[in-house]
């Protein structure tokens, strides 16, 4: 990824914080609310971000696949960022609890 690639997807999630209603706070499982998503797809044209899957057992195949990726690949952060891994309160671990990983 060049600079210019990255300079832009960090602005793409600039002004988006907890205070504004975009993002949970870690209290209540972190992660970004409905109105965040909306948010951010407004600002990135064809983006196919969604919420969290949180249900038990998710009734469609793609819903489950969707928890299923996104387990692992927290879990792959999990083992990158230790620090946070074993914070019981950390964006990372609060997210991975809501997803019911």
């Amino acid at each position: 990824m060049t600079s210019k690639v990255r300079k832009k997807k960090r602005d793409n999630m600039k002004g988006m914080s907890v205070k504004s209603g975009d993002k949970r706070p870690t209290d209540k499982g972190a992660g970004m609310t409905a109105k965040g998503v909306a948010k951010y797809r407004r600002r990135n044209p064809g983006s196919k971000l969604q919420t969290a899957v949180t249900e038990k057992r998710p009734t469609s195949k793609a819903r489950r696949e969707r928890r299923k990726s996104f387990c692992a690949r927290s879990a792959g952060q999990m083992k990158k960022f230790p620090k946070a891994a074993k914070d019981p309160n950390s964006r990372l671990r609060q997210a991975r609890r809501r997803w019911k990983c």
